[in-house]
């Protein structure tokens, strides 16, 4: 049986880890492995962009691009916001990122084969609006695959509301 944590638990399993000596680069390159071996599976496909956004989550999406386009797959990264944001991790992550990284607009996922939506976690407890809204909107309109990192982004990860666009059908 597989367990779900509450966003409190996963805070407090992340911090337990790396209070044990796991340095939290090494949870986020888990993480992203991860994203790029269930992309690997989800479907036959080359051309995958990754809509990354300021946080860990967006650390998590810059690390999936690094092993997909290692495995030959065709990789876009569009951020949401400004990369100056990044910190820590995700910081780390974002520069061992050796692609393009673009301004993220709707228009950036014509052509894809597959989205991640690595914009925001489980974390998230604000409204979404602006260009976050805008792609979250695009990237369930655009009609192909989402793998989302944690949980499809504009969703809050303890009340399961809404907070901004709306989670794909």
């Amino acid at each position: 049986m597989d367990e779900l944590l509450t966003t409190a638990e996963m805070a407090e399993a992340d911090r337990l880890a790396i209070a044990g000596g796991v340095p939290g680069i090494t949870l986020m390159k888990n993480a992203g492995r991860a994203v790029a071996d269930v992309a690997c599976r989800a479907v036959e496909c080359r051309r995958v962009v990754i809509v990354a956004g300021p946080g860990n989550n967006g650390g998590d999406g810059f690390v999936a691009a690094r092993y997909l386009a290692a495995r030959g797959y065709i990789v876009r990264v569009c951020f949401v916001g400004e990369r100056t944001r990044l910190k820590g991790d995700a910081a780390l992550a974002a520069e061992q990122w050796t692609g393009p990284v673009e301004e993220a607009s709707p228009a950036k996922l014509a052509g894809c084969d597959l989205i991640i939506d690595a914009l925001f976690g489980a974390g998230l407890d604000r409204d979404v609006d602006g260009l976050a809204r805008t792609m979250i909107g695009a990237m369930n309109g655009e009609g192909v695959p989402i793998i989302a990192v944690d949980l499809p982004s504009g969703i809050n990860g303890t009340s399961g509301a809404v907070m901004g666009g709306r989670p794909a059908p």
